[in-house]
């Protein structure tokens, strides 16, 4: 990282002022305080807790979460994840940096929100978390993956063309930054949550044994692609290759669900299905789905109110002639999966986000 530039200016807000559409507070500039969840204006004269804008923001505008002024370190929760980032010389890379940036930020705001532990692997040397932004150099390859609590990606895939061309060679439904993050990071969460606990049996039972060789799962899935029916027992394709990657793409279709829906509630949005001819108006009532009357620990109302939105999702899109923005259909199979991963989130957050113990002599390779 470079050397901080400037001196940051220290501010007290009013706690759970909201922004404007811009992003604004009413008199000036916001911040978000992850840990509270809110943003907060920035004005030195108002009392409360002292802030800082995170040190990313001041240097190359890449941040807009601030850091309380007693913490040890100038990066926001957020920023202090960061352990390489890419060569900041070029204007190219400073753009796609920035773009990895907000999608990683997304990716942590859901993980707070959630209640998960989400340690820098500087606070936490063993089990934190950690990403590491590269670029291909020559003939060397960065690849996407999770390796021991660090989350390499490729800057490449910052780049849409590239990301584009890339989906289509791989006959992929869906590939996004977002989606990169939210995946790589149920890797983490697997070894954090499900490696060495009570919940090892279960996941066998749903997901499969994670102990069967990943190498030769990889290979076959490449040689052969996914099964014909993995539409009936997988989320994805790519789910179907081995135990490990049927889990993170679970968790991150997960992340999907109560991030969107979220963002729903907030704006307090309300569907009500066509339920077709004959129907009373009692009973369109009760079809009626309000986001924001949405009990996020209950995993029944959660796909109560998902399938709908989504429905609503891809006919907009297909309105403005864009391609489904959720192009996936979820089997009986995948959503008891999704279940799993949602009691298990509940249960961590519920017990502190405790973390599941590492055993040494433990040497599996790690999941990509």
């Amino acid at each position: 990282m470079q050397r901080l530039r400037s001196t940051p200016r220290v501010f007290a807000g009013p706690r759970g002022r909201q922004p404007d559409r811009t992003g604004r507070c009413a008199g000036g500039r916001s911040c978000r305080r992850p840990l509270a969840g809110v943003f907060t204006a920035l004005a030195p004269s108002a009392s409360g807790e002292r802030y800082v804008v995170c040190k990313n923001a001041i240097d190359h505008g890449a941040c807009n979460w601030a850091v309380p002024v007693s913490d040890d370190t100038p990066f926001c929760r957020a920023c202090r994840l960061d352990e390489i980032i890419p060569n900041l010389s070029s204007d190219h890379a400073v753009e796609a940096w920035l773009r990895v940036e907000r999608a990683k930020r997304r990716l942590v705001y859901t993980l707070l929100e959630l209640g998960l532990n989400v340690e820098s692997r500087r606070e936490r040397p063993s089990g934190g978390l950690g990403f590491a932004f590269k670029e291909d150099v020559g003939g060397a390859r960065v690849m996407t993956g999770h390796d021991e609590g660090l989350i390499t990606l490729n800057l490449a895939e910052a780049d849409t063309p590239f990301r584009e061309k890339l989906r289509e060679q791989m006959g992929e439904a869906y590939r996004t930054l977002l989606g990169h993050f939210r995946h790589e990071i149920g890797h983490y969460y697997w070894d954090r949550l499900i490696r060495g606990s009570s919940y090892v049996e279960a996941f066998r039972a749903e997901f499969g044994d994670e102990s069967a060789s990943y190498d030769e799962a990889l290979k076959r899935h490449y040689e052969n692609g996914a099964p014909p029916d993995w539409p009936e027992r997988f989320v994805s394709a790519y789910a179907s290759m081995h135990p490990w990657e049927d889990w993170a793409e679970s968790w991150a279709h997960y992340l999907h669900m109560v991030d969107t829906l979220g963002t729903a509630r907030s704006y307090g949005l309300a569907l009500q299905p066509d339920a077709g001819g004959g129907t009373s108006r009692t009973s369109l009532s009760e079809l009626k789905v309000t986001t924001r009357n949405l009990h996020f620990d209950d995993f029944d109302d959660l796909l109560k109110g998902w399938v709908p939105l989504t429905v609503a999702l891809n006919s907009l899109n297909r309105s403005m002639g864009h391609a489904d923005v959720y192009p996936f259909v979820l089997s009986a199979t995948a959503i008891r999966k999704l279940r799993f991963a949602h009691d298990v989130i509940e249960n961590a957050a519920r017990d502190g986000s405790r973390l599941a113990s590492r055993p040494e002599d433990d040497h599996r390779p790690s999941p990509q």
